[in-house]
């Protein structure tokens, strides 16, 4: 589909105006060098509102614009105490007088007495926290699925006094969030046409909640299968996962009036070779790609997300899974308070 055909696809949704579009994309010329590809950066950390900007103000657009046009006072939202999405959240709630209430698991418990990275910048814009602790015998996934209950039964006592709420899944992952990355991928190609003279062959990016990802999906189905998408996982995941993220592309496509065109068991290339040992847990992998990436470049990445992201597609180039000269591009999610974060969190880097 035309470029200009998708966006006026897009412009069926509300849309909040919050971010600085189109984002930067270039070469990284000294590790194109030494890695013998030629490595594009999208820097997607800087797409706002605030400083500490990253990818989810994409899906925040729509998601608020949402919540907006149904005239909502209260917007809820989850994750982990240092959740780049919820502090993006919370940012675009100030921008647009919405009152942001966030229920955060606390699987690196905080110290409240010194308040870090994401948590505190929660604290300074005046974000209603709830800290979810773990409790004796509890998963990651039942402290979430706990939270959510406990945020809806918030919700209800608001709603019976009056006040309309709005919620917003972890991570922005729900067919009007991961609109989003449908206009960001055709961002993507769009850029690339012009800089490069053609799509790129690869583009990697962390995956978390799989919304990013499933707009990626979409909008690659709409644009063109030209470029490779490749899911580096931050967490684990059921092998239901793929299947999840790619009919979440078919009903994001499906609010823009599109047809489903993102094949079921085909489309997600994801891998789970890169996480361990866990969500928030760092590895060295990460750890030598942040290094690697600031000493090369001067960029910061992040030990959670992008760390692991960019540790994934360097053993992809130097494995040989990425031949020799093709044009990769890494989606630079954002996330780099996460090394301001707990020493749990950000590990032995120096």
């Amino acid at each position: 589909m035309e470029y200009l055909k998708i966006r006026q696809h897009l412009e069926r949704l509300p849309k909040a105006d919050l971010g600085f579009f189109p984002t930067p994309l270039y070469r990284l010329d000294h590790l194109s060098g030494e890695l013998g590809v030629n490595l594009y950066i999208k820097r997607d950390d800087f797409t706002g509102m605030n400083l500490f900007g990253g990818n989810k103000v994409r899906k925040l657009q729509y998601l608020i614009g949402d919540a907006l046009s149904q005239g909502c006072e209260y917007v809820f939202t989850f994750g982990a105490t240092q959740s780049n999405h919820a502090m993006q959240t919370v940012s675009v709630c100030r921008r647009c007088g919405l009152k942001p209430v966030l229920y955060l698991v606390a699987i690196v418990e905080p110290d409240e007495e010194d308040l870090r990275a994401n948590l505190l910048l929660d604290k300074i814009m005046g974000a209603e926290i709830h800290l979810v602790k773990l409790l004796p015998g509890e998963t990651e996934a039942d402290a979430e699925e706990r939270s959510v209950q406990m945020a809806r039964e918030h919700r209800k006592r608001l709603e019976e006094e009056g006040h309309k709420c709005y919620e917003v899944p972890m991570g922005g992952a729900s067919p009007m969030g991961s609109v989003g990355f449908i206009e960001g991928f055709t961002e993507l190609m769009e850029q690339s046409e012009k800089l490069m003279g053609r799509r790129p062959d690869y583009l990697f990016h962390a995956t978390g909640t799989g919304g990013t990802m499933a707009g990626l999906l979409a909008g690659r189905a709409l644009c063109g299968r030209d470029t490779a998408v490749i899911s580096i996982n931050v967490s684990h995941k059921d092998e239901g996962y793929p299947m999840k993220c790619e009919s979440l592309a078919n009903e994001s496509l499906g609010l823009l009036g599109i047809e489903p065109l993102v094949e079921l068991g085909r489309e997600a290339c994801t891998d789970l070779s890169y996480y361990q040992p866990g969500y928030e847990i760092p590895n060295e992998g990460a750890s030598e790609a942040i290094r690697l990436l600031a000493r090369e470049e001067g960029l910061m990445i992040d030990p959670v997300y992008t760390g692991k992201a960019f540790a994934g597609m360097l053993d992809y180039i130097r494995s040989g899974k990425v031949a020799q000269g093709s044009d990769v591009v890494f989606l630079h999610t954002g996330g780099a308070t996460a090394l301001f974060a707990e020493k749990e969190i950000l590990g032995h880097i120096v």
